[in-house]
């Protein structure tokens, strides 16, 4: 019998192995979905600033409030776009870059694109 349990413990500790990847996986893909969810919304947020830049220069009035509304808007969206991207670094074990927004190995000291010091 001890050559199966040993069978039974080295199975239980693979589809442990599995499912903590499987658990990653979905949380990768997760916040891959909320940054395109976060992207989408940006695009959108630019649209309407366009489209209240233009109404308001048609009509002569104007566009300083339109403007700051909705760069006040887009510059929260691009805040929480840049939680999740370094959530999804984090959750892919890698470093961004505060200079260029590259992704570096863990472990990483300097960028692999500037040069920049990494600071974890």
């Amino acid at each position: 019998m001890g050559l199966f349990e040993d069978v039974v413990v080295n199975a239980k500790s693979a589809v442990d192995v599995v499912g903590k990847k499987a658990g990653k996986f979905v949380d990768v893909s997760k916040l891959r979905i909320n940054a395109a969810d976060i992207n989408n919304e940006i695009s959108r947020k630019f649209e309407e600033l366009g489209r209240a830049v233009y109404e308001a220069a048609k009509d002569g009035s104007d566009t300083s409030n339109a403007v700051s509304e909705h760069s006040a808007e887009i510059n929260d969206l691009y805040d929480q776009l840049n939680a999740v991207n370094a959530q999804l670094a984090s959750a892919r074990e890698r470093l961004i870059c505060k200079n260029c927004g590259n992704e570096n190995v863990q472990g990483a000291t300097y960028c692999s694109k500037c040069g920049a010091k990494l600071t974890e």
